[in-house]
């Protein structure tokens, strides 16, 4: 994806560490990077689709993206984290979980047209142990 073409004050998805000063660890981490490509693209797709946001994404979704890097930071399993749907600890508070459920709902049959290695490559470790 080209610099020029992303929206003011979200950072490429190929970077992860820019979203927050000091940066999260996944630059060392490839599992967490992927995770956080996908996530991101996730709450953008449904952003888009739902709050009818062009450029950066509207402050409840920005909101949600930066609970989950954090979550994804603080990862107990770190480079062998599952995925989400098949990890044995639920890290989202109640609220986040629900956010989350409805963006993947909306967004993850959309991945496939709008990302589709992403997709797939989350397809493939979702299914993998």
């Amino acid at each position: 994806m080209n610099a020029e073409l992303e929206p003011q004050g979200i950072p490429p998805l190929n970077s992860p560490s820019e979203l927050k000063p000091g940066g999260p660890i996944f630059s060392h981490t490839p599992r967490l990077a992927n995770e956080w490509k996908t996530v991101t693209a996730m709450i953008r797709c449904y952003c888009q689709g739902n709050h009818g946001t062009k450029g950066a994404m509207c402050p409840d979704c920005q909101s949600l993206l930066e609970y989950a890097t954090t979550r994804l930071e603080r990862c107990r399993f770190g480079k062998k984290k599952p995925t989400c749907a098949q990890c044995p600890v639920h890290c989202y508070q109640r609220a986040q979980r629900d956010q989350i459920k409805q963006v993947m709902r909306y967004a993850g049959p959309r991945m496939l047209w709008q990302h589709p290695l992403l997709c797939l490559r989350h397809l493939l470790l979702s299914n993998s142990k």
